[in-house]
């Protein structure tokens, strides 16, 4: 399947690569649930969550995992039965990136972070009640 992005162009994809949100994304029209994660290469670590029901909306997301080592979500059991969660290996857990022409303002968002199950392709964003992780935490140090 082809998928024409406003920003990135043509995107082939297989219909096994189709994340499915039965809840929409925070901040976003509720009619928006099919998106597909891709690699940005020449963007490493980051990751692009395309919207497949509107081609003008794409996420940057990172693993929080990747600069944040003490970074840590307890998974409620209704979400782990949402996402028809089996085994935590088949977690993945994202959060978007809010980007700035200076790299020091470059933030992501740990209070929500965005959860897939890998195997069933099942996505949700939660929020976390926790003060430590904030809503535009620095990705780069001072």
């Amino acid at each position: 399947m082809v998928f024409v992005s406003k920003i990135h162009g043509k995107i082939e994809y297989g219909e096994e690569s189709i994340i499915n949100f039965k809840k929409s994304i925070l901040g976003f029209d509720e009619k928006l649930k099919n998106f597909i994660l891709l690699d940005l290469k020449e963007c490493e670590p980051f990751k692009l969550l395309q919207s497949l029901d509107d081609n003008e909306v794409g996420l940057i997301v990172i693993s929080p995992f990747e600069y944040s080592k003490n970074y840590e979500i307890d998974l409620k059991e209704n979400l782990i039965k949402r996402l028809e969660v089996k085994d935590s290996k088949e977690v993945m857990v994202l959060t978007t990136v809010t980007l700035n022409s200076d790299p020091k303002k470059i933030t992501t968002n740990l209070q929500a972070p965005i959860v897939i199950n890998i195997s069933n392709k099942l996505g949700e964003q939660i929020i976390l009640d926790n003060a430590d992780y904030a809503i535009k935490h620095p990705l780069m140090k001072e």
